[in-house]
This record gives C-alpha cells, structure tokens and sequence, in this order.
C-alpha cells in the first residue's frame, strides 16, 4: 500500500481510477489533490434536548440547510461546528481509497476542517462532507470557493467497494 504522488494520481485521472469534476490541474500538489469548499451548508439548530449517537439518528434532522450568497462568507464562532459540503465530486475506483483531511494554514487559525471520520473507502462517487469547528479564539469567516481540504490517495490490497449510508451524497441530498 502507498500514497500516490502527483504524477500517479495524475495518470490514474487520466486513466479513469480516480475523477475529480470539476477538475482543477492547480489544485494537484505533490501527494494530494486540493478541494474546495461549495455554498451549501448546515448549521446546527439549537437544541434543548439530548442527541442520541445510534444507527438511526440522521445530522439533517437537527440541522438547519443554508445557502451562502456569492462573495460572502460563513460565520463559525468558537466553539462551533458546522457541516460543509465539497464542490468537487470525487470518484474512486477498484484498489484506491484515501484520507481527507484539513489544511495546516487553516488548522493554525483553529478550524478544523474534517474532525472525524477522515477514511473514504474504495468505490466512493460523491461530494465530501466536512464537518468543520472552529477550535481557535475568534470567529472565523469561512469563504466557498477556499482549497480548504486536501484528500489524500492510497493503493490498497482488494477491490472491495463502499456502499454505505452516504454512497452518491451530493450539495442537493447533503
């Protein structure tokens, strides 16, 4: 098992194991391509009440869905977690999987920007969700568009495929 470099994850977008759209050259570094952050997010509503952690409970029942007009940002004031949305969607073929996680410029200003559950597994095809807090001392303004994760690629042994709760999530089921 290894982690692919620009020019294996280069070729294997050219091959077809892996697409990106939209796809952005830019964005591919030296062993992780940048994704960039969409309009679409989910604020927690406040609530009185305890949230289960079981199977069955589902994050949109105690969110509320917002859109972020162009040029403008998202508020998250300390302390607090909202729920992102990529605008890339991401597609992983037989034998690849890979690791999402948060960029160091931004994890230096506090925010966290996928807090759990990093690991996507072989066969995704969707838009990833970020769940994003602020751990720092002041509010963050959070702008759509931002490079503001990267994910990581990795060979494994198998061509076993995820097919889980979120297979195929996408901003409109997000």
């Amino acid at each position: 098992m290894s982690i692919l470099g620009r020019q294996a994850i280069l070729q294997a977008i050219e091959q077809g194991a892996i697409s990106i759209t939209p796809f952005s050259h830019e964005l591919v570094g030296p062993a992780s391509v940048d994704l960039t952050l969409a309009s679409t997010f989910r604020v927690f509503r406040k609530v009185h009440q305890v949230i289960e952690v079981r199977e069955h409970t589902d994050y949109r029942e105690l969110t509320e869905k917002i859109e972020v007009p162009e040029g403008r940002h998202i508020l998250i004031m300390p302390g607090e977690t909202v729920l992102g949305i990529t605008r890339e969607r991401l597609r992983l073929g037989p034998g690849l999987c890979g690791w999402l996680e948060g960029r160091s410029r931004f994890a230096r200003l506090g925010l966290m920007v996928h807090i759990s559950a990093s690991f996507m597994g072989p066969g995704i095809d969707s838009q990833q969700l970020l769940e994003m807090s602020n751990f720092g001392p002041a509010p963050l303004a959070v702008y759509p568009d931002t490079p503001i994760c990267q994910f990581i690629f990795q060979r494994m042994d198998g061509d076993e495929h995820y097919a889980g709760r979120f297979a195929g999530q996408t901003q409109s089921s997000f």
